[in-house]
């Protein structure tokens, strides 16, 4: 029987009373399940984090010694139990070590996303589909009218000029895609990377990930070369330099309202978007959806009298 309980919002995140965890908590916790590294997910000072490999480095070059009180790190398909709940990590495909939380209790099995994509991507374990009875998925763009375009066409429109281009981008995960999808797709573009960046590069090499060409940002090599460079920097450098001169400025992202003023749009999402959330039900084939993370309304509009959808938000 499917326990409505299982996961109980609150103000600190999901919690789970029978495995006594809670799911990416926002304020520190004993137990942390954590699906990736965001920050907006994986917060410094829990006591004991549960995670993959790259979700603890990750934790760790941001956090330093604050990360954890203590990592307990997990292969994916690895099963594990917190008190009588048995959890395994299955690849989320949102970035390097992103999971999909399978948890299985008195037999039924509560499968929570996190965020997740289906697009391809190069630097990351692409997603897995696992079966479940319920399936707890984000919702950021659970909206019918959002389509998300191809990456690939998408990244070669920084071939369509020559000036220089400033790249702005969140400094882990979309960061180390973009460097891999312009090194394969603009091979004529040299990628200078802003320091704040590297150190999450360098995770991702050292994990045998293949990034691709890139330098880091050197201030004379930009001002030397007046086309073909994009100097990728995080979204705070990116604000700072509002009226920078001589650069073409894009900011990748799915979400249209931060493509305002600017020159070049780039919609590169590494979230869902309602067709992939609709195959993803399709695919794990649960008994009732619970939304999180953005609105389920429309998600549960589109499922009456089909499939029961419960908003946890």
């Amino acid at each position: 029987m499917i326990l409505d309980d299982f996961l109980v919002p609150t103000k600190i995140g999901l919690f789970c009373a029978y495995g006594g965890f809670y799911l990416d908590p926002k304020e520190i916790v004993k137990d942390a399940v954590i699906s990736h590294a965001h920050a907006d997910h994986a917060i410094t000072g829990n006591i004991n984090v549960y995670c993959t490999e790259a979700t603890s480095l990750f934790m760790k070059q941001r956090y330093k010694k604050f990360a954890a009180g203590e990592f307990h790190v997990f292969a994916f398909q690895q099963p594990f139990t917190l008190n009588e709940v048995k959890i395994s990590f299955v690849p989320a495909g949102h970035m390097l070590g992103s999971a999909l939380v399978l948890m299985e209790y008195k037999g039924i099995r509560y499968l929570y996303t996190g965020d997740y994509k289906l697009q391809p991507d190069a630097t990351c374990e692409p997603i897995e589909f696992v079966k479940a009875d319920v399936l707890i998925t984000e919702t950021t763009f659970a909206n019918p009218d959002t389509s998300h375009p191809d990456a690939e066409e998408e990244i070669r429109k920084l071939s369509t000029t020559q000036s220089n281009i400033m790249l702005g981008a969140y400094a882990l995960g979309k960061s180390q895609r973009l460097i891999r999808l312009i090194s394969d797709h603009c091979p004529e573009k040299r990628i200078l990377v802003h320091h704040s960046i590297l150190p999450f590069v360098k995770v991702y090499e050292s994990l045998g990930v293949n990034m691709g060409k890139y330098e880091v940002y050197d201030r004379k090599v930009m001002k030397a070369n007046p086309a073909g460079m994009i100097y990728l920097v995080p979204p705070l450098v990116y604000r700072s330099y509002i009226r920078a001169i001589n650069v073409v400025r894009v900011f990748a992202t799915g979400w249209k309202h931060l493509q305002n003023n600017n020159e070049l749009q780039l919609y590169i999402s590494d979230h869902v978007d309602w067709k992939d959330i609709i195959l993803t039900i399709e695919q794990v084939q649960p008994l009732q959806v619970w939304t999180t993370h953005g609105s389920g309304v429309q998600l549960k509009e589109h499922f009456q009298n089909i499939l029961d959808v419960k908003l946890l938000n």
